[in-house]
């Protein structure tokens, strides 16, 4: 199967661009470098090499363009009229032939002054000749700059066309602008034609692509023809003309009924008879379209007499060997593409007729005759008159039998659900799915079955006064138990019981208190700030009596604290004198050493511990494997350091090849020491 795809031709430069590329191509691929010192055999070689491989670059570029470009002769005489209708034959002719006479020309000038080189005598006189060759093949090519333009449009204009297989299975779409065609291709096709009120719209030709049977259909929609001389129809007329001439198709006559397109029945009738030469051979079917609008049953006389004039003249489109007619049933059909009414059945019909003749025509070809030798098909013949029906076995049919009566019997939740009242009055028994060894036990209440025991079996019928038995003995436990806890008052008590009572509530209060203390410390008791303090309730003067209170000297918290904010506030912070007060570690301030009279003056600060202690929190056990952590921490960080890493994770890559030292044109001389 011939399959054409003009979307693969190359492009096609233009005059400058092409000679651009091919004495680009030549700079770039010959030797640039030539002197006078040269043997004048070397000279005479370089620019033959130039002249030679200039005009090899021409050659190939031009005959590509020849070859690619299909040859109206070689081609479908679809695409051969298609191409002549669009692009005027005698046009695309000339323009090839134009770029096979400059191919020829381009060879010929450097034949030419290829000879006249071998004969050069000198630089100048070499270089004189191949630029005198460049010069002519550049001449020749600009000659044929319109041609190249003409054929580059005519190269995008058919990556455009559709691509129509003319040997496959085609229906064909035709009738007058407006009468649906490609509504209809959009309801039975994945095609997308722009559909419009007005006349027209198509303006080439769509195709789309339908299945029926498990077989692929090409739908083919066609612009709209009028009702013209032939010499009188523009291009887009044209275009389906050509379809109908050359594609074997089964042809679908799309008739509007309500005149709602402009043109009346008459007009799409006489168009009918104009073009009905071109429907021979081919299955033809009358559509009668917007029945929505106009049934077919409601036209007038003189219009059904046009429709079935129509109607008889299809019936003679497809004729036999023999010269028979064809059967009437589907060439008159009503569909509406509005209301997708008939439009199935038009497209089987199309399809069905078409498969049907492609079937005749082959069983009346040639190859049939190859082909049906080597079939037999037997027809079995009776030997007597007994009758011999089917043995099925007597399983097989209980088997059947059993299972069309589990299909009819078997009820679903929802058909329960509708017999009994529907939804909110039926209720769906979770029970009767139980795997029991009686199915009567499903609905029961009670029993209930439990690892083989009957739990009714185990219910005391007394259970109730039992319980009230029970009761009335824990409540008399209880009374008892509350005479026994009573709490020691100190009358009962001898002088010496009751200080030590005291003294162990007192003991008691005080725990309590710690608790209390240790559980809300300072740091995690939230700050109130002032201006939820309203009522000034934390104040360093309750601070004061309370800790006075707890036998705390409160000094020097107060002290510290009006410090503090004194120092927010912009003042200098005074030195504590926390270590001059310190019996051992006083130190006088007249000493002469500046570091010690400096450090015995300067702030309290908590001590230091060493980085070997363990902090609770850290996670180290005890000293020894906090050292020998660090330790670890510091080897592995030498080579980070080194590398003047900033973390392990630190991934930059340094340049390695500095640009100040191994960038420009390198001097006379070693270069070992950049």
């Amino acid at each position: 199967m011939v399959q054409y795809n003009f979307k693969k031709i190359t492009v096609v430069p233009k005059g400058k661009d092409f000679i651009d590329i091919i004495l680009s191509r030549t700079q770039r691929q010959t030797p640039t470098v030539v002197h006078k010192g040269y043997a004048i055999s070397r000279l005479r070689q370089f620019y033959m090499r130039k002249v030679k491989y200039t005009q090899t670059n021409f050659h190939e570029k031009l005959s590509t363009i020849v070859d690619e470009f299909p040859r109206l002769d070689g081609i479908h005489p679809f695409y051969g009229d298609l191409l002549h209708v669009l692009y005027n034959k005698d046009h695309y002719k000339l323009a090839l032939g134009q770029i096979n006479t400059a191919r020829n020309l381009i060879s010929k000038i450097a034949k030419d002054y290829v000879k006249l080189l071998k004969y050069g005598d000198s630089l100048y006189r070499c270089k004189s000749l191949k630029v005198a060759a460049l010069g002519r093949m550049c001449t020749v090519i600009k000659r044929i700059g319109p041609s190249l333009a003409y054929l580059e449009q005519i190269r995008q204009h058919m990556a455009r066309l559709p691509s129509i297989d003319p040997n496959t299975r085609t229906v064909l779409i035709c009738g007058y602008p407006n009468v649906g065609k490609s509504s209809f291709i959009n309801k039975i096709t994945r095609a997308d034609v722009d559909v419009q009120p007005y006349a027209f719209t198509t303006k080439s030709l769509f195709v789309g692509h339908t299945d029926y049977k498990y077989l692929r259909y090409q739908v083919i929609d066609t612009p709209g023809i009028l009702d013209r001389p032939f010499e009188d129809r523009n291009i887009i007329e044209m275009c389906s003309i050509t379809a109908l001439a050359h594609l074997r198709a089964a042809v679908l006559f799309f008739l509007d009924v309500s005149g709602s397109c402009g043109y009346s029945i008459a007009q799409q009738a006489a168009l009918f008879h104009s073009i009905k030469s071109l429907f021979m051979n081919k299955p033809l079917t009358i559509v009668c379209n917007k029945t929505d609008l106009q049934p077919l049953e409601g036209i007038s006389e003189e219009d059904m007499k046009l429709v079935m004039e129509m109607k008889s003249e299809a019936m003679k489109t497809l004729v036999a060997q023999g010269g028979e007619a064809t059967n009437d049933a589907d060439v008159l059909l009503t569909m509406s593409t509005l209301t997708e009414d008939g439009v199935i059945a038009v497209k089987n019909a199309a399809c069905e007729r078409l498969l049907n003749q492609r079937v005749e025509l082959k069983m009346k070809s040639k190859k049939i005759n190859d082909c049906l030798n080597r079939f037999h098909v037997a027809m079995p013949k009776p030997r007597d008159q007994r009758e011999r029906p089917p043995c099925i076995p007597q399983a097989v049919l209980e088997a059947k039998a059993k299972e069309a009566a589990e299909k009819e019997k078997r009820k679903t939740e929802k058909d329960l659900e509708d017999e009994n009242g529907g939804a909110g009055v039926y209720s769906a028994s979770l029970k009767k799915n139980y795997i029991l060894a009686n199915d009567e036990w499903k609905e029961d209440v009670l029993p209930e079955i439990l690892d083989g025991h009957n739990v009714y079996d185990f219910i005391d019928p007394d259970i109730l006064q039992r319980l009230e038995e029970l009761e009335s003995e824990e409540g008399i436990r209880q009374a008892e138990e509350g005479d026994e806890d009573f709490e020691l008052d100190g009358e009962e008590l001898t002088p010496e019981e009751k200080e030590a009572l005291s003294e162990i509530r007192k003991k008691k209060s005080l725990l309590i208190q710690e608790h209390r203390m240790k559980k809300s410390t300072a740091e995690s008791r939230p700050t109130v700030p002032r201006k939820f303090d309203k009522d000034r309730k934390f104040t360093t003067k309750r601070m004061g009596r309370q800790m006075s209170a707890m036998g705390v000297d409160p000094s020097k918290a107060i002290t510290r604290l009006r410090e503090r904010s004194l120092s927010r506030k912009g003042r200098k912070r005074e030195r504590s004198t926390d270590r001059e007060h310190d019996g051992g570690d006083a130190m006088d301030v007249d000493q002469p050493n500046k570091k010690l009279r400096l450090r015995s003056t300067s702030r309290s600060r908590s001590r230091s511990r060493p980085p070997g202690e363990v902090v609770p929190g850290e996670g180290f056990k005890d000293s020894v494997q906090k050292n020998k952590a660090l330790k670890l921490f510091k080897n592995s960080a030498k080579k980070r350091n080194k590398d003047a890493k900033r973390g392990e994770a630190d991934r930059v890559i340094p340049t390695l090849k500095p640009k100040h030292l191994f960038s420009g044109k390198r001097s006379i001389g070693k270069t070992q020491r950049r």
